[in-house]
């Protein structure tokens, strides 16, 4: 009996975000029996907007989870740069039809509760993939014919025996701290706030492109989703963290005095949510390792990133479709999740050191925002896309 095939295949999800449901379709459509522990007792995704590469799409689109996006699925034709200190635009990272021609696959953004359900609706199609709501994994041990997980759920405390444990649990994961007794993400001094605007009477490039503004110790940025009938937000500022959770909603008066002296255009967006939500961005090092015998993580669970490469959700994508490979061509469970681990490890780190670096450079003043806007001046255009290569043009 195949090791695909083998009924012992048996993996077990820590978590049904974007990262741990596109892991359930990888594995159930690779042939293992899988099932899916979500604390939630009803299954939704918070957040607004998420930037869908071409490495992300791809995986996507073969999962069949991207036909299900259909129009809320958009193509933006660019980025513009736009620099504070300049007053304006700076330079453009064509994308559209220049992205599918160069990787094979477009760039799309769309809202994160969109692809929840494109990706939940994908899962309950297949019909085998087991979910559990209202639960959560509270251990687990590993031996050498497989793992056992204590799950506590609504009605009280049960055991499931897999293959494998995969925390798919997002930043704060509990597999993360107390199974394989890793450190928790760290607070980067920085917070984002989220909002969505109604896309009328905003700029019509704002309507078909992606947009930074870049300035001292903040930057913004915004895309159309839904089908170009909405605008999401994203402002980032440097500032301390005061709030009992991780996550509470955003005062307008604290963050629009960040943007005082910005240029009318940004200022207008800013000016326009009735609400908003923040987040404290928080990020671990690289050189953590994430596996252990039969337990593994994927996503944020594993290596959370900030958001300045735009490639948290992505990384845990790619995740999903390189774990579902590895198990499937190893039927030594632990070997293959090592073997996971370190086909994954230099490239999450590359992007992980990349969004730190970016965040330095976004958040420049005085000569450095010159300097920059200097060096993007010069490489706009195909050349800024072409930095990205090893980035986007990433297959299996």
């Amino acid at each position: 009996m195949t090791p695909e095939t083998s009924p012992e295949r048996h993996i077990v999800l820590a978590g049904a975000g974007i990262g741990g449901l596109t892991a359930a379709l990888a594995l159930s459509g690779a042939g293992f029996r899988v099932t899916l522990i979500e604390r939630n007792a009803a299954l939704s995704e918070l957040g607004a907007g998420i930037q869908l590469s071409p490495n992300a799409h791809r995986i996507l689109d073969s999962l069949g989870v991207i036909e299900r996006l259909g129009r809320d699925c958009v193509q933006p034709l660019e980025i513009r740069l736009n620099s504070v200190r300049a007053g304006g635009l700076v330079g453009r990272v064509p994308l559209g039809d220049t992205a599918v021609k160069r990787y094979g696959a477009p760039y799309c953004v769309v809202h994160r509760g969109d692809l929840h359900r494109a990706l939940l609706a994908a899962v309950t199609a297949r019909g085998d993939i087991d979910i559990h709501l209202g639960a959560a994994v509270a251990d687990a041990e590993s031996d050498d014919d497989g793992v056992t997980v204590e799950v506590q759920g609504e009605d009280g405390a049960s055991t499931l025996r897999g293959d494998a444990l995969i925390g798919a649990d997002g930043v704060w994961s509990a597999v993360r701290r107390r199974m394989l007794r890793l450190p928790s993400a760290q607070f980067s001094g920085r917070i984002a706030y989220r909002a969505l605007i109604p896309a009328t009477h905003v700029r019509a490039e704002d309507r078909v492109s992606s947009s930074v503004w870049m300035g001292p110790r903040a930057h913004l940025v915004h895309y159309p989703i839904r089908g170009g009938e909405a605008l999401n937000l994203v402002a980032v500022v440097e500032d301390d963290w005061h709030e009992e959770e991780w996550s509470a909603p955003g005062d307008p008066e604290q963050l629009l005095p960040r943007f005082a002296d910005w240029p009318e255009a940004p200022r207008s967006l800013l000016q326009r949510p009735d609400t908003w939500l923040k987040w404290a961005l928080c990020d671990v090092g690289p050189g953590t390792i994430w596996t252990e015998g039969r337990i593994s993580l994927l996503g944020d669970a594993a290596h959370a990133m900030l958001p300045f490469m735009a490639q948290g959700g992505a990384m845990a994508i790619e995740d999903a479709a390189v774990l579902a490979r590895s198990l499937t061509e190893n039927a030594d469970t632990p070997a293959a999740l090592l073997a996971y681990e370190r086909d994954r490890k230099d490239r999450v780190e590359r992007v992980m050191r990349t969004a730190r670096d970016n965040a330095r450079t976004y958040h420049q003043d005085g000569v450095g925002a010159m300097i920059r806007d200097m060096g993007i001046r010069f490489l706009s255009g195909e050349k800024l896309l072409h930095r990205y290569d090893w980035l986007y043009g990433w297959r299996m």
